[in-house]
């Protein structure tokens, strides 16, 4: 079972409605007591973070958020003075743009 998919399910349990029939839960059901609605609020909003989180790890390069190695910044800071730019050196190292520009400024290669 996927992330949307469960968030289905929870939408229509917070919704005082039964996931399977559509048919709405009676006032003394479980699902229809304050407490119990706002836990299934409280996992909505966590699940829509995790969704939201993985499909941002997703988009970015293989490298982001990974410690930097000697080599790497020696190849980077070549590689920049032989004239590449931050968009090639962003795809070669598969990093972030951002991670490569302030990598260039801490060793001095581009302004603050």
């Amino acid at each position: 079972m996927d992330t949307a998919e469960s968030l289905e399910i929870i939408r229509a349990l917070a919704n005082g409605v039964d996931p399977h029939t559509g048919e709405e839960f009676s006032a003394d059901s479980p699902y229809q007591h304050p407490q119990t609605v706002r836990a299934l609020f409280v996992a909505i909003q966590e699940l829509e973070r995790v969704k939201k989180t993985s499909g941002r790890k997703r988009e970015l390069p293989d490298n982001a958020g990974k410690p930097w190695e000697d080599g790497e910044d020696h190849q980077l800071v070549s590689a920049f003075d032989s004239g590449k730019t931050i968009k090639q050196l962003s795809e070669e190292h598969k990093r972030t743009k951002g991670s490569i520009r302030s990598r260039l400024i801490k060793h001095g290669k581009v302004p603050f």
